[in-house]
């Protein structure tokens, strides 16, 4: 029995809706991190801006990010995706699966624990050299949680489970829920027994920057998704940070001294506001430093920047990857590991 509708019957007379209770956790306070107002220039040339597209240049970004507990990056390794992802007919379709589980009428769906599925250009791992079995698998990032399951295996019901119900459904449901039956409250909650299912998780520890890049939904984002891609990929390793491209192998996973910083760029597909492309998102993994050698101010969070141009990347790199710094001009909005929306 799906559990949505059920939850608006049993919400106490007066409690507001999930919508409204949405939209009163983007009214937090000032977030602990420093800001700069404006996109530095850049020290280089980088490749000129697009002309003839129609970018919202006038409206205010800040708090124009959609409201989401966690992202599941479903590893493609295309650069571009059908309108609705969920209506991809190449093999599996994760995102579907996903949305039909999680999403409104779905076994798992809590309107108050918002989890996004996006396709991604990155590519999944391939199975270990001493992997016997044949079935298929894709790979996914989950953000802002950093972890990464290399192997989710197609067509199977119980990995699915286990990947929402070991990583993606709620640590603690909100109190909206009070009203539900012990099972019913037991069903929408994180079990982490279920992890062990799923082979070779790992934490996430590159920093994640996401451009979206859903050409096949709007022309905006796939003219800019892939000059951006390439203009962060130029500028990183000039700022000591190592792009990488290949897929993550896991049987080479050695353990190292060397604190080397490393970044992967993908594109994804529709994440909200074509109207500000370009849109990037930048995630900067727990535990990060910046160029000084202190605690990243930013580690553990989501960065989420609009209408960003080609001549705006180096400024990103140098101030929000390497210094910790939000962009006022360019900031849509953040989200913390707690999963805690941010604002300025």
């Amino acid at each position: 029995m799906t559990l949505l509708p059920r939850l608006y019957r049993i919400l106490p007379q007066g409690l507001p809706s999930p919508s409204s209770i949405f939209h009163r956790t983007l009214t937090t306070k000032k977030p602990p991190f420093p800001t700069i107002p404006t996109c530095p220039s850049p020290t280089c040339p980088c490749t000129p801006t697009p002309e003839g597209l129609d970018i919202d240049r006038t409206s205010p970004l800040n708090g124009v990010m959609p409201v989401y507990a966690q992202q599941v990056l479903i590893c493609t390794g295309r650069d571009d995706w059908a309108s609705k992802i969920e209506e991809e007919n190449e093999g599996r379709n994760l995102a579907n699966d996903l949305k039909r589980v999680m999403g409104r009428g779905g076994r798992w769906c809590d309107p108050f624990h918002n989890v996004s599925p996006l396709n991604t250009s990155l590519p999944s791992s391939p199975p270990p050299a001493n992997h016997e079995e044949s079935e298929e698998s894709t790979s996914v990032y989950i953000l802002p949680q950093f972890k990464y399951i290399p192997f989710v295996p197609s067509n199977s019901p119980s990995h699915l489970e286990a990947l929402v119900r070991g990583f993606l459904l709620p640590d603690r449901l909100h109190p909206a829920h009070d009203g539900l039956s012990p099972d019913q409250r037991d069903l929408l909650t994180r079990k982490p027994e279920f992890q062990s299912q799923l082979r070779g998780v790992r934490d996430v520890k590159d920093v994640m920057i996401l451009i979206c890049g859903h050409g096949g939904r709007d022309e905006r984002c796939g003219v800019y998704g892939p000059l951006l891609r390439d203009e962060f990929r130029k500028v990183l390793p000039g700022k000591g940070v190592e792009v990488l491209e290949s897929p993550v192998r896991v049987e080479r996973e050695a353990a190292t001294t060397e604190q080397k910083q490393t970044a992967r760029v993908g594109l994804v597909s529709h994440v909200g506001g074509h109207k500000f492309a370009g849109n990037v998102i930048v995630y900067v993994p727990p535990g990060a430093r910046t160029i000084e050698g202190g605690e990243n101010p930013l580690e553990g969070c989501g960065i989420w920047y609009g209408r960003v141009e080609p001549r705006h990347v180096e400024g990103i790199v140098e101030e929000t990857v390497m210094r910790g710094k939000v962009i006022e001009e360019l900031f849509r909005g953040g989200i913390n590991r707690r999963g805690e929306i941010l604002r300025i």
